[in-house]
Formats: C-alpha cells, structure tokens, sequence
C-alpha cells in the first residue's frame, strides 16, 4: 500500500461565489470527476487503478471565485496534475458557458495537497 502522502486523491473545487444549489454542486462535482477519471485513465492506468482500489478519495473545497480556480487549473497543469474545469450548459442556475468547478487528479496526494492545502472545505 502507499504511504500516506502518495495516496491518490483527487479534488473538487467549487466556485463559491456562485451561490449553486447544494444538487447543482453535486451535478458539477460529479461531472468534474468523470472528466479527471477518463482522462487520467489514459495517461496514468496505474495510478487510476491504485487511486480506485484504495477508495477513489474525493475531497470537496471551494473557491472565493473565478480567478482563484483559474490560477488554481494553471498550477495544477504546471505540476503535470490532471485537471478539468466544468462549464455549464447553461440550462439552470448559470449562464452557458459559467465555470463551476476545477477537478484535479487522481494524483499523489503530497503534489495536490501542495496546491490546495490552504482552501476550505465546501
């Protein structure tokens, strides 16, 4: 098993100045994750594995606003970490196109924690 800091983990970061319904984040989270998933999935297959035998760890944390995600995506793809961020569709509560939420990893929980140690939980 890995050691505690290498665990995969993965995030979600929601946009908390957009006030979303508590099943409006949980639609976006989840959008968020598939898309890391898949993506991951092609280019760490092991880590994937690793990350999903261990219990897929998932930890939800919010964002002041659209720049901290964007600045967040930005260091999360310098560090070579697997990120997407989620646009809505518009058909709800946001405007098409509105950003909600970054997905990073699964990656070693050490690099993520590097990134988004300072964040509250949402």
């Amino acid at each position: 098993m890995a050691s505690m800091p290498e665990a995969p983990t993965m995030v979600l970061i929601v946009r908390d100045d957009l006030r979303l319904s508590s099943g409006k984040v949980a639609v976006q989270c989840a959008h968020a994750a598939v898309s890391c998933t898949l993506a991951a999935r092609k280019l760490q297959a092991r880590l994937v594995e690793r990350w999903r035998q261990s219990g897929a760890r998932k930890i939800c944390l919010k964002a002041e606003n659209l720049s901290e995600l964007q600045m967040l995506a930005g260091q999360a793809q310098t560090a070579g970490l697997v990120m997407h961020l989620v646009k809505d569709a518009g058909h709800t509560e946001v405007e098409p196109g509105t950003i909600t939420v970054l997905g990073i990893g699964p990656g070693p929980r050490r690099s993520i924690d590097a990134l988004v140690g300072d964040l509250k939980p949402y």
